[in-house]
């Protein structure tokens, strides 16, 4: 049974008028997961795409790159976006929803901003009512203004990264600690810790630029560039 089956069952769950928000109540084991974890970034996107009054063929395509979306199940996300789009509830009441869902592992609530930075920035721009909206979500999702404005650098492009923000430690702080922090990064990014971490298998596609930007950062780091 692919991700997409277990997405069509869950959305059978609905009765009708339901708002798909209510979902979320139901979504917190494995396998439901790696299942919430793909409602949540379609849900969150199309929120988002309100945002900036635009919904662009390159978003669109970004959804397609986060997930392996087969023609036949196309349909299914697209029912999810609309769903979500024009669902009454607020944005933050679905962040809020998603946030408590991953309560016990933050760390995929990291991975599902970065998803969403993706998808806002597909289209090559980075709109302000973008950021608005991320910066909202990320605060509603426990994320310190830091780890925020790390994200930002490294995935909005344009973005000239902080070294230190991007490893999370500061210029004073000791190089064994920088080490220890940079083998730590990479260490979570690993696929098998992001897959057991319950989410889909074309989400860890996303760690790829991430691990690209702590090492490139540690480097820079080593070699006194920062």
């Amino acid at each position: 049974m692919t991700i997409w089956d277990r997405i069509l069952e869950v959305l059978a769950r609905l009765a009708p008028g339901e708002r798909l928000s209510a979902l979320f109540e139901q979504l917190r084991g494995p396998p439901e997961r790696s299942v919430a974890f793909t409602i949540g970034v379609i849900a969150l996107g199309a929120k988002m795409a309100k945002a900036d009054g635009t919904v662009t063929r390159a978003e669109v395509a970004a959804f397609r790159e986060v997930f392996t979306i087969p023609p036949s199940e196309v349909e299914h996300a697209a029912r999810i976006f609309d769903m979500a789009r024009t669902d009454v509830a607020g944005y933050e009441d679905y962040a809020a929803r998603i946030s408590a869902m991953f309560d016990d592992d933050s760390s995929v609530l990291r991975d599902l901003m970065e998803g969403l930075f993706h998808i806002a920035t597909a289209d090559g721009a980075y709109h302000p009512a973008e950021d608005a909206f991320l910066e909202t979500v990320a605060g509603i999702f426990g994320l310190s203004d830091r780890e925020f404005r790390s994200m930002r650098a490294r995935l909005v492009p344009g973005a000239d990264p902080d070294c230190w923000e991007v490893l999370g430690v500061t210029p004073d702080t000791p190089m064994p600690e920088i080490r220890a922090a940079w083998r730590r990064l990479v260490r979570d990014t690993h696929p098998d810790r992001m897959m057991a971490r319950g989410l889909p298998e074309e989400a860890i596609k996303l760690a790829e630029r991430r691990l690209v930007a702590v090492n490139r950062a540690w480097e820079r780091i080593q070699a006194g560039q920062a």
